[in-house]
């Protein structure tokens, strides 16, 4: 299991990651194999960033992410991993008007137990918000070297060597305004091209099951439902449980309106697919930034090179793939610049 770290240690790291998401938690992997001294600060409880579940009484949801593919080779290779281990699992390879798929993989029991095998052994913060990021000098720490100064929202301040950022992209442009970080114009205008779709995610419990088809999970292309997954079927829930995304239409257009409402106007569309189940209870919970519409051409973003700055790195699914498999992908490729730079 992740461990706990006093953030008010004297320790200088080797590299911060702000992110507990997929790139952070594979990114932080590849940097301990080189053997680096490696922290990770997230805001959230959980780990996994959009690997989320959710328990309801006795149903329990996947409500972010539902599945992987993998189509690189060294990510198939983790893949098979994560199911030798007991965390994954084939699902399926199509469904109703979509046949003959990549093969999906699910976590097991939920999909957050990828994100907590990545995490084991690992110097993990949680709950912790990073308020602002700023370059160190040697009055900050007392070394000869540049480092960088994190201010967390406890009061803490953490110095590592180098830094890693997988926050959303318009996030990430926040924290690096908090330290007038300087980003070359050219790096700015890709960053300022990423773009990202909301999601309003509803997880509703039933008292009987639905009528969603095997195996359990429909995706539409249009209307207000962008996707149903019957948890119950897929293996997650001990009783009927949908999950509802709404599209990326819908979810833009009701994003800021009251998320109770919003969701029962998706439970209300998905009516013919819960069959003669009625809902008896659900909850409703907002993606900002659900899904990269658009994403940058490189895997990662180096934004120290070729500057003063000490290394820092910018990864994500904004960057390789708005898939799990991109994010993973991302924080490798972060990882290999940063060992580079740090060498």
């Amino acid at each position: 299991m992740p461990s706990s770290t006093d953030s008010n240690s004297p320790v200088t790291w080797d590299v911060l990651i702000i992110g507990a998401g997929l790139a952070g938690l594979s990114a932080a992997n590849d940097l301990q194999q080189a053997g680096l001294k490696v922290l990770v600060v997230d805001k959230g409880r959980g780990l996994g960033g959009r690997l989320a579940g959710r328990r309801i009484g006795d149903a329990t949801f996947d409500h972010g992410a539902q599945f992987m593919t993998a189509r690189d080779s060294r990510f198939k290779a983790s893949v098979a991993e994560w199911i030798e281990a007991g965390v994954a699992e084939e699902w399926y390879s199509s469904y109703p008007g979509h046949p003959n798929g990549h093969p999906r993989y699910r976590g097991v029991p939920t999909m957050t137990a990828v994100a907590k095998y990545l995490a084991t052994d690992m110097n993990v913060l949680r709950t912790t918000r990073v308020d602002s990021i700023r370059q160190g000098s040697v009055q900050d720490v007392g070394q000869n070297n540049q480092l960088w100064l994190a201010a967390l929202d406890n009061g803490d301040t953490i110095s590592a060597k180098a830094l890693l950022i997988t926050s959303p992209v318009p996030q990430t442009i926040d924290l690096l305004a908090s330290g007038n970080i300087a980003v070359p114009a050219d790096k700015q205008v890709r960053l300022d091209r990423i773009d990202y779709e909301a999601c309003i995610a509803v997880m509703a419990v039933l008292d009987g099951p639905t009528a969603i088809p095997v195996p359990g999970a429909t995706a539409f292309d249009e209307g207000p439902i962008g996707w149903i997954s019957d948890n119950l079927q897929k293996g997650v829930s001990k009783i009927p449980a949908v999950t509802i995304h709404g599209s990326g239409d819908f979810s833009a257009e009701h994003y800021e309106n009251d998320k109770m409402h919003s969701g029962q106007i998706l439970i209300d569309a998905a009516a013919p697919y819960l069959g003669n189940a009625k809902v008896t209870e659900y909850q409703v919970h907002g993606w900002r930034y659900s899904k990269p519409t658009v994403v940058d051409s490189e895997a990662c973003m180096l934004l120290s090179e070729s500057t003063d700055l000490p290394p820092l790195a910018l990864a994500g699914d904004a960057f390789a793939g708005p898939r799990f498999e991109g994010a993973v992908l991302s924080g490798w490729a972060a990882a290999k610049s940063l060992i580079a730079a740090l060498s």
